[in-house]
C-alpha cells in the first residue's frame, strides 16, 4: 500500500452535518403514520399483552407438574359404569408409566454409581443394587406376565390370584 495518499481522491466527510432545512410547512407523513399506528394499534395491543402477563404471573401454571385426581379403582366401579371403567383404565396406565419411570431412574442411578466407583462397585453400590432389586420385584409382581396388551382388569385378576395363593400358603403353613 503506498505511503502517500491522494487526499483529494478520498475526501474526509465534514465533521458537522448541516441541519436539514424544511422546504414545506406540512408535517412529515411518515412520522404522522408512525404516531397514529403507535396510538391506534401498538398501545392497545401492548396494554392487553401486559395485562395478560400480569394475570399469568398471579396464577403460575407449571404444565410439567400436572396432577391428575385419583379415580376409583376398577374394583370400586359399578356394573355397567363404562365411564368409570375408562377412567380406571387411564389411571392404571398412568400408574404403570410412573412405575416404569421409577424403575428406569433407579437403574440409571445404579449405572452412574457403577461408573463412578469402578472396581469397588460391589461394596460401594450395594444400597443401589438392593433398591433396584426391590423396585424391580415390586414392578414384576404387579405388572409382570401381563404382556403388551395388559390392562387394569387383567392386573386386578393377577393381584386377586396372588392374594388367594398367599392365603392358601398361610393356611398350609399354619396346619
Amino acid at each position: 500500500m503506498p505511503e502517500d495518499r491522494d487526499w483529494e481522491a478520498y475526501k474526509v466527510p465534514p465533521t458537522r452535518t448541516p441541519a436539514v432545512e424544511r422546504t414545506t410547512s406540512l408535517p412529515n407523513p411518515v412520522t404522522f403514520f408512525q404516531t397514529v399506528f403507535g396510538y391506534v394499534v401498538e398501545a392497545p395491543v401492548t396494554f392487553v399483552r401486559e395485562w395478560i402477563e400480569r394475570q399469568q404471573a398471579k396464577n403460575k401454571f407449571y404444565y410439567y407438574h400436572q396432577k391428575f385426581r385419583r379415580v376409583p379403582d376398577l374394583s370400586e366401579c359399578l356394573e355397567g359404569d363404562y365411564l368409570c371403567f375408562y377412567e380406571a383404565e387411564a389411571q392404571w396406565r398412568r400408574d404403570r408409566m410412573v412405575d416404569q419411570e421409577i424403575v428406569e431412574i433407579i437403574r440409571e442411578r445404579l449405572g452412574a454409581c457403577k461408573q463412578r466407583e469402578g472396581p469397588n462397585q460391589f461394596q460401594n453400590c450395594a444400597k443401589e443394587m438392593e433398591q433396584l432389586a426391590q423396585v424391580t420385584k415390586a414392578y414384576q409382581d404387579r405388572y409382570g406376565d401381563l404382556g403388551v396388551h395388559g390392562n387394569a382388569r387383567t392386573c386386578l385378576m393377577k393381584q386377586k390370584h396372588r392374594m388367594m395363593e398367599e392365603r392358601k400358603a398361610q393356611e398350609n403353613a399354619s396346619q
